[in-house]
């Protein structure tokens, strides 16, 4: 069964992108979205994964009963083993179920799009470099009510996805980077 539908995909190490995504993004959307649909909508962001959790199980869980993935595109994002193996379980499931037609992948730039690989271009993602303010202020800001109108925008667009998604299935593959070794033990000097 779906629990979210939507999961928020990014580089958890960018600072500023994890701020813009908890003050402006997810906010904005969830309460957009929230707005336009008859049913409660769910949005994952890993800052409601609990403290002491099994984060990678967490992350899972809530990628295979996602819906639609957005991520946060950066260059270092398509660096990163963690946003390509969620980018890449998606893209599975749209191979599984026939969806390249209706993607189930909608991206959003959050800067520099120049040195995003060409498969990353071919899905057309949603420019939002222009309103990529992390700090909180930003939300008193004239260009916040234009940032409001590209969230309009991109909401009434997942809807479409979501309600496009198809059936849960317990099977879908979710992939995550093979886990690091572990560091040697240091000797204790004397």
């Amino acid at each position: 069964m779906y629990e979210y539908d939507v999961f928020i995909s990014y580089l958890r190490t960018a600072g500023d992108i994890s701020a813009w995504i908890r003050h402006h993004f997810h906010p904005r959307l969830l309460e957009v979205l929230g707005n336009n649909r008859y049913e409660d909508v769910r949005i994952f962001f890993d800052d409601q994964v609990r403290v002491g959790s099994r984060w990678p199980a967490e992350l899972s869980s809530a990628l295979q009963r996602s819906r639609v993935l957005v991520p946060v595109c950066s260059p270092k994002y398509f660096r990163d083993e963690w946003c390509l193996a969620e980018w890449a379980s998606m893209e599975e499931r749209e191979a599984l179920t026939g969806a390249r037609r209706r993607p189930l992948i909608y991206p959003v730039i959050f800067c520099d799009s120049r040195h995003f690989p060409d498969w990353a271009h071919a899905r057309r993602p949603r420019d939002l470099q222009q309103w990529n303010h992390p700090f909180e202020h930003f939300q008193t800001a004239p260009a916040y009510l234009d940032f409001n109108q590209q969230i309009k925008q991109i909401a009434a667009e997942l809807e479409d996805l979501i309600d496009g998604a198809p059936e849960w299935r317990g099977d879908w593959p979710v992939r995550t980077p093979a886990p690091a070794p572990p560091s040697r033990a240091r000797m204790p000097r004397f």
